[in-house]
């Protein structure tokens, strides 16, 4: 058996079987077509042919150059100044934010006056 929601008491109603269409869904169809996104035109792979076009120099070597380097510095800070001052200001926030814990737990285990 099929239901329908009735409009007036807004509870479930037996309807007649029918193809299935929800309610409150419609076939509307666009009269114009979208606007482009892209002001280029797209190209298929038979017309780009066998170049590849890159934005940028590929940095992928020089990086791998660099951190692959054995000088007893951790990967994590072989990039220089901002890296060493993100660490310091994380391992900072870390340790005030676990002893300003450790200060809510105690004044919240004191007993109120």
């Amino acid at each position: 058996m099929y239901y329908k929601l009735n409009g007036v008491t807004q509870r479930l109603a037996g309807s007649a079987p029918s193809a299935y269409s929800p309610q409150g869904l419609r076939v509307t169809v666009p009269m114009e077509a979208p606007p482009m996104i892209f002001a280029t035109p797209t190209k298929y792979v038979s017309e780009a042919g066998n170049t590849v076009e890159y934005l940028g120099h590929n940095k992928v070597p020089d990086l791998q150059k660099l951190f692959q380097k054995s000088d007893g510095i951790p990967v994590h800070l072989k990039r220089g100044l901002m890296d060493k001052m993100l660490y310091r200001t994380t391992m900072g926030l870390t340790i005030g934010g676990t002893l300003y814990c450790l200060m809510a737990l105690y004044i919240a285990a004191q007993p109120r006056k």
